[in-house]
């Protein structure tokens, strides 16, 4: 598997707002997935932003290994799996990361204002392509 830095077509592939499936680690080992929305940050780590009631939130305080595939809108066949650990979790002050999150998906804030959430910051240390994205 290779490591960061990214390739080019790898990095732009990733900015987009493209459907996307994380994998944490419950307390007994079991891997559990869930759709979400990230982001590429500009350093090259990504963004998460969890409900803070959400049990995977639990399973990264636990354990930080998380990995994220995003599957090219057009081309399902086509993704990028990255594998990396959470170096930060913080609360979501005033929503501002989920609101980025939701204009980079749908162009609006996003709806639900009541409830607490926290960003997570994933270090990348591994990743491979399939599709467009292979590296050979």
């Amino acid at each position: 598997m290779p490591v960061p830095p990214l390739p080019d077509d790898v990095t732009e592939l990733l900015k987009r707002p493209n459907p996307a499936v994380m994998a944490t680690l419950a307390k007994d080992g079991r891997p559990v997935s869930v759709a979400t929305w990230y982001l590429l940050e500009d350093d090259g780590t990504i963004l998460l932003n969890l409900d803070a009631g959400r049990a995977r939130l639990a399973h990264l305080r636990r354990d930080p290994r998380v990995s994220l595939t995003a599957l090219a809108t057009d081309d399902w066949y086509t993704h990028v799996s990255l594998q990396g650990r959470v170096v930060s979790l913080t609360d979501d002050e005033g929503l501002r990361d989920i609101d980025r999150l939701s204009h980079h998906y749908g162009g609006r804030d996003y709806p639900v204002r009541d409830r607490p959430r926290v960003s997570a910051k994933v270090e990348i240390e591994r990743w491979h392509g399939w599709g467009a994205m292979r590296q050979d």
